[in-house]
């Protein structure tokens, strides 16, 4: 892990529009290359966390960083393709695990980039142990730890630098819960990526040291 702040928070107020106070004065960074897991109790803001970190929310007071570069000076979609957001139930659309995987190229802001070809699907789907699905196969009839794969392997194909993954195990059975960890693991060893992992399973990676963001209501500590 680099010593390098990718993500920093400062002094960072979110109120409920309610107005209920969630967070207040938070201040604390991540690292390039740095896993980390949020844990904490039921309701004390940790997907409201990972929201602020991919502006599907913004704070009321104070200011988020990518790259040293405020929120509020990068276009949404380009900070969205760089901090990747799965959520905690995979989406997918009608049509073939091919169409679902390319469809994030179609979308006007990243019609720029290259798409990927059959070949590199078909390798991406077996990094994630999908090797025995082809690319015609209807979205909508794959498993749902398959359509968790899916969702993942659809946003790496962005070449995100952070990757935030909401509670993806909660609906998977152990098999698939745990290709999902080994492969949030990989990205963060092997490629580097920044992984912000929401979980109340017990993982306990082999080749990364998880840093513990303790979500509280009002605040949160960051555990070495």
């Amino acid at each position: 892990m680099n010593n390098v702040a990718i993500l920093r928070f400062e002094n960072v107020r979110f109120t409920y529009p309610d107005g209920h106070p969630l967070f207040d004065k938070l201040c604390f960074e991540l690292n390039q290359g740095g896993f980390y897991g949020v844990r904490g109790p039921s309701g004390s803001g940790k997907s409201t966390l990972l929201r602020l970190m991919n502006r599907l929310e913004n704070p009321c007071v104070g200011e988020i960083f990518f790259n040293e570069k405020p929120f509020s000076a990068i276009p949404t979609p380009e900070l969205r393709r760089q901090i990747l957001y799965i959520q905690q139930t995979p989406v997918v659309t009608d049509g073939s695990v091919k169409d679902n995987l390319v469809l994030p190229f179609s979308f006007k802001n990243n019609r720029t980039l290259p798409v990927p070809d059959d070949d590199q699907l078909k390798k991406m789907l077996k990094d994630f142990s999908l090797e025995q699905i082809p690319l015609d196969r209807a979205a909508r009839n794959l498993s749902v730890g398959q359509q968790q794969r899916l969702c993942l392997i659809r946003g790496l194909l962005l070449a995100p630098s952070v990757i935030l993954l909401d509670e993806p195990t909660s609906a998977l059975d152990h098999e698939s819960s745990r290709i999902v960890e080994g492969m949030a693991e990989t990205l963060c060893h092997d490629m580097k990526k920044t992984i912000v992992m929401v979980s109340h399973r017990e993982f306990n990676p082999k080749h990364v040291k998880p840093v513990i963001i303790d979500v509280r209501e009002g605040g949160l500590s960051v555990l070495p």
